[in-house]
């Protein structure tokens, strides 16, 4: 991919569970990392085979939440700057070249770097709303920076500011709207039980007030209608989310209520 050119002092990491249709492309994309690493969490498809085939080192890592499981991944990785990927994620060629200038630096500037992800979704590349600039932080120094132990909507928690990488990292998801729903139905559960472990006493007006702010957000403010129909949906499933997850937290306090009335008689 990138002739003779240097590999870069970096690991590339990625966490994978029946993957082995989106890696190829994914592994491609990081050809330009000294080290391709993949942590496997029990594929029965050939993903694995498909990531050594690339040239990745394969370790196997039962799964332990998406955090927790990142943690793991970084921790195994040779060398101390990591670019962390999903295995439905692509680095671009723009992406690519940015890390080659921070890199060849010497000392980067900054221990931690983000970047902005392109996602696609219902067969178009958004560009505005909720889907784009969708900037994570991807690239940094493993002493200096590491995933949460949030069991799903993990970040990358750094030890002070992280610098603005050129070039998207393409989320290339190809998933219908069926998995899609199911996904966000499984995500807005762990959210809601992450709300009421930490104490969230609910509130019903939030209920109404929270999905509306997000809908004028998404769609006005950050230009999601210029998306066409794709932004229009990718918004709206983004409020119902909001909604949901407060609703959960919502019945399962009123769950409560009605058990400890229930044992007070």
């Amino acid at each position: 991919m990138n002739g003779a050119r240097e590999p870069l002092p970096l690991s590339a990491v990625i966490i994978v569970c029946n993957e082995a249709d989106n890696l190829p492309e994914c592994l491609q994309s990081v050809a330009f990392a000294q080290e391709i690493l993949v942590v496997d969490s029990g594929s029965v498809d050939d993903s694995a085979a498909v990531a050594q085939a690339l040239g990745a080192r394969v370790l196997y890592h039962p799964w332990s939440g998406y955090g927790p499981q990142k943690r793991y991944a970084v921790s195994q990785a040779r060398f101390d700057w990591v670019l962390c990927l999903d295995a439905d994620e692509r680095v671009s060629p723009e992406l690519a070249e940015s890390l080659r200038r921070v890199m060849g630096d010497g000392v980067p500037r900054f221990l931690a770097w983000s970047m902005p992800r392109c996602n696609r979704f219902m067969g178009r590349w958004l560009r505005h709303g909720f889907g784009y600039p969708d900037v994570k932080v991807r690239f940094f120094h493993r002493d200096h920076a590491r995933w949460s132990d949030a069991p799903v909507h993990e970040k990358v928690e750094t030890e002070g500011p992280a610098g603005e990488l050129r070039g998207d990292l393409l989320h290339a998801s190809a998933e219908s709207l069926e998995r899609y729903l199911e996904k966000h139905n499984r995500y807005t559960t762990q959210q809601a039980e992450l709300l009421l472990a930490a104490g969230d006493r609910g509130s019903a007006w939030r209920l109404v007030v929270n999905p509306i702010a997000c809908f004028f957000k998404g769609y006005v403010l950050r230009l999601g209608f210029l998306d066409g129909l794709p932004g229009l949906v990718h918004t709206a499933i983004h409020c119902f989310t909001t909604l949901v997850k407060y609703a959960k937290v919502e019945q399962a306090l009123q769950a409560r209520k009605a058990e400890g009335a229930s044992k007070e008689r």
